[in-house]
């Protein structure tokens, strides 16, 4: 017997916790091949080939993102089908393919068309936006009748009554680049709609002689296109006042100086 009280058979039948654990060896690693490294990057890499082709098929080629409807806002004059028309954009067409800036030239080139944008709206339709122009005033030209935008841009026949707020002016050389248009034109856009309403015509001999004449004959000498927002305002504060009766009645209104007005 041991000093410890226990056998040498007992230490070697080791009860319990004297006993170390025996664990299995760990395996190295597998070394990386560089062929290894070489298939998954390929493998990586026609992965992403097949996913943009994919993608640039559903954006260019595919019927899934393609026209299938040309919406127009804004037409008021024009129809839908005569913008859509002009406009040359094919349904089916694929949304990227379609030539936006083409299709807005030629919108533009409509007459009645004062401004365009055409935008793809994804995920199938086309949107055309249209501004049309406003008519100011009709003018007589070589044998017909045509309205007149704020611009002095001709841009439609007319061949029975104006339009409301159209106004008849009488001008030797109407067009944007005459001034006695572009004289007449800042009068009357300068007017009030009401009081535009009232003005039987106008007339501009030259820049500085615009002359406009209301419902009742009565004539108001407006003068050049200078301080068109004054003498707007004078007129309209003129007439409410000969219509109360706070002044005597005037067959001509001279406004050309807004400071200084004269009536006889």
């Amino acid at each position: 017997m041991s000093r410890s009280g226990t056998t040498t058979s007992d230490r070697s039948r080791g009860g319990g916790s004297s006993r170390a654990e025996v664990r299995a060896p760990r395996r190295p690693p597998r070394p990386v091949r560089p062929g290894d490294r070489r298939r998954r990057l390929l493998v990586r890499a026609g992965v992403a080939v097949a996913v943009l082709g994919l993608l640039g098929w559903l954006l260019w080629g595919s019927p899934v993102l393609a026209v299938a409807a040309v919406r127009v806002d804004g037409a008021g004059t024009l129809t839908s089908a005569e913008v859509v028309d002009v406009a040359g954009v094919a349904t089916g067409t694929p949304l990227l393919r379609v030539d936006v800036a083409a299709a807005e030239a030629r919108v533009a080139r409509l007459p009645q068309v004062a401004d365009v944008e055409v935008t793809r709206g994804w995920p199938r339709s086309v949107v055309v936006t249209v501004v049309e122009r406003v008519p100011v005033a009709v003018v007589e030209e070589a044998g017909g009748r045509s309205l007149v935008d704020r611009d002095g841009v001709l841009f439609d026949a007319v061949t029975g009554r104006p339009p409301a707020g159209a106004v008849p002016l009488d001008v030797a050389d109407p067009g944007p680049d005459d001034r006695a248009t572009r004289a007449a034109l800042a009068a009357l856009v300068a007017l009030p709609g009401d009081v535009r309403a009232d003005v039987a015509g106008a007339r501009a001999p030259s820049p500085e002689d615009v002359r406009l004449t209301l419902a009742d004959g009565t004539t108001v000498l407006w003068g050049s296109a200078e301080e068109a927002g004054e003498k707007a305002e004078t007129l309209v504060a003129l007439l409410g006042q000969l219509r109360a009766g706070a002044l005597a009645p005037a067959g001509t209104i001279d406004v050309s100086t807004p400071s200084a007005v004269v009536l006889r």
